[in-house]
């Protein structure tokens, strides 16, 4: 894909949702035939409770298996999995129940642990799991992000520490967040960065001025440093937008 952002907008989340979960069921099929898995990671937020239920709906239409997926997650905020704000919880409910997603395929971030030792754990599962490029970094096939009203993404926040960009681990701990819960998990920058396939959710009222800043420059949103850090990778990143 181009190293710029590409961005497609529309005109509401539902339409949003199908789209995305069309073409990621595309990858998904792709992988299939040709005889290797494919490796995601998820995030929470509104939009992607339409997202799985589409995902859920359309592999049922297209009589697709998900069986030769792994899921990982971009952030989980430290909480066990059973608590209402737990992304894992979120799509086990909407995604993998309903699909009947083998727990082997689950590589879930255990909030519930110390968050070093579960970003540790974290880290070496999907070092385990995933091939790594020239810097040992784990390349997903596809990363889902979600962008918050401030332009975070994952839980990388406004404001972050220059250690937490220059993060070298997959996986590291957020301990100051500026939305509850403060200690959370969070895929790093140049996990984020190493993926084959970035794609952003931008959704909902209240984000179009952190859309529009993350476009203009790299340095004015957490989403603007992933977007310019995968375009001087050249890996490029997808926007689906459902704000101006």
């Amino acid at each position: 894909m181009s190293a710029n952002p590409e961005i497609s907008r529309f005109a509401g989340p539902e339409v949003l949702a199908a789209t995305v979960a069309g073409r990621w069921l595309d990858l998904i099929a792709a992988a299939g035939a040709q005889g290797r898995r494919h490796l995601a990671a998820l995030s929470g937020g509104r939009i992607t409770h339409r997202l799985f239920a589409e995902v859920v709906a359309q592999s049922r239409t297209r009589g697709l298996s998900l069986a030769g997926v792994d899921f990982f997650w971009a952030d989980e905020r430290c909480l066990p999995p059973s608590d209402a704000e737990s992304n894992f919880r979120m799509a086990q409910e909407l995604l993998f129940g309903p699909l009947k997603i083998a727990a082997g395929q689950i590589h879930r971030l255990k909030g519930e642990l110390e968050p070093e030792a579960a970003a540790q754990e974290a880290s070496a599962e999907i070092l385990r799991v995933a091939p790594v490029d020239a810097g040992g970094r784990p390349v997903l096939d596809l990363i889902l992000l979600g962008m918050g009203e401030d332009g975070h993404v994952a839980s990388l926040f406004p404001g972050a520490s220059a250690a937490v960009w220059r993060c070298g681990t997959p996986y590291l701990v957020i301990r100051e967040s500026p939305k509850p819960p403060p200690i959370r998990l969070s895929l790093s920058l140049g996990a984020i960065v190493a993926a084959r396939e970035t794609w952003v959710l931008a959704s909902g009222a209240g984000k179009e001025q952190a859309l529009s800043d993350s476009l203009a420059g790299a340095d004015r949103t957490p989403l603007g440093r992933v977007i310019g850090a995968r375009t001087l990778a050249g890996t490029g990143t997808r926007v689906f937008a459902d704000v101006k």
